[in-house]
């Protein structure tokens, strides 16, 4: 419950922030999209099923999806059909540098808000709840992570996961060390070379893996922290985010999210829960 307390004032913080829609003012990024009629679009190749490749060479994923619609309705807020979109691929390293140097104006992958990451960009509505996970192999003996006292753990290195998992071996007290890896495969690959015991990441690029491999691999039950996702925007750019939010605010109001949640949620098992019930409702911002 008070994780339930604690997101809804994080959900309801960032519905308010947002100024009235006006002009579009001086420097923003807004402006350059109606004018190129051009949204710059940072996406990611390893975050399936938020943000990945799919067997097109296209950008795919529900986060992607939910970028799609607002690009349609940046075109529609402002009278400018046809909206097209430039896809800039980014890595969990450079996806904040992307929006901060101006390469991409949106990010749509899978990023956690956090206080510090606010320091540098901004970001949308919550658009998704999600919790860190831990998975190990099969073959061995543990099944929390306590068990994971004295042993190896991989996660990615500057990402709430490695926070997170940093706060819970000092809660638990373990003995415990962390190997940096780049990105999934690479955390993966430790794990299955017996180089690391666990691999520490958001449950759900955890869970689609698992899934491949039930027989190798194991999820704990254990959730390390709750992951609030949002679309990551430049900083200071009211006018965009309250673009970015309205259209986020029209979707969630209609009847079409459920069928989103189900075409990249359900094959993997996951079923929506009290947490991404109080992003979608207070995601649904009046106008």
């Amino acid at each position: 419950m008070r994780r339930l307390v604690a997101l809804c004032a994080v959900l309801l913080a960032a519905a308010t922030s947002a100024n009235a829609q006006g002009s579009i003012p001086s420097g923003s990024r807004l402006q350059s999209i109606i004018d190129k009629k051009t949204v710059r679009i940072a996406y990611r190749a390893d975050a399936s099923p938020f943000s990945f490749v799919d067997d097109k060479k296209e950008p795919a994923g529900y986060t992607i999806d939910l970028c799609r619609i607002v690009a349609t309705s940046l075109g529609q807020q402002y009278g400018t059909a046809g909206i097209k979109i430039d896809w800039v691929p980014v890595t969990v390293q450079t996806r904040f540098a992307a929006i901060m140097d101006g390469k991409a104006d949106l990010e749509c992958g899978a990023t956690t808000v956090t206080l510090g990451r606010m320091r540098d960009v901004d970001f949308s509505s919550i658009v998704f709840v999600e919790s860190t996970g831990v998975v190990v192999s099969r073959a061995t003996n543990i099944r929390t992570f306590s068990d994971l006292a004295g042993r190896k753990i991989a996660v990615v290195a500057g990402t709430s996961n490695e926070r997170a998992a940093i706060e819970q071996i000092r809660m638990r007290k373990l003995q415990t060390t962390l190997v940096a890896v780049k990105d999934r495969d690479e955390g993966f690959a430790a794990l299955e070379a017996g180089k690391v015991d666990a691999y520490v990441s958001d449950k759900l690029l955890l869970v689609g893996a698992q899934m491949k491999r039930p027989d190798a691999l194991v999820m704990l039950p254990d959730d390390l922290s709750v992951e609030p996702y949002a679309i990551v925007l430049p900083r200071g750019d009211w006018a965009l985010r309250l673009a970015v939010n309205t259209g986020l605010a029209q979707f969630f109001r209609g009847n079409q999210n459920g069928e989103l949640f189900r075409r990249w949620f359900e094959p993997v098992g996951m079923r929506p829960g009290l947490l991404i019930g109080a992003a979608y409702t207070l995601g649904a911002l009046a106008d």
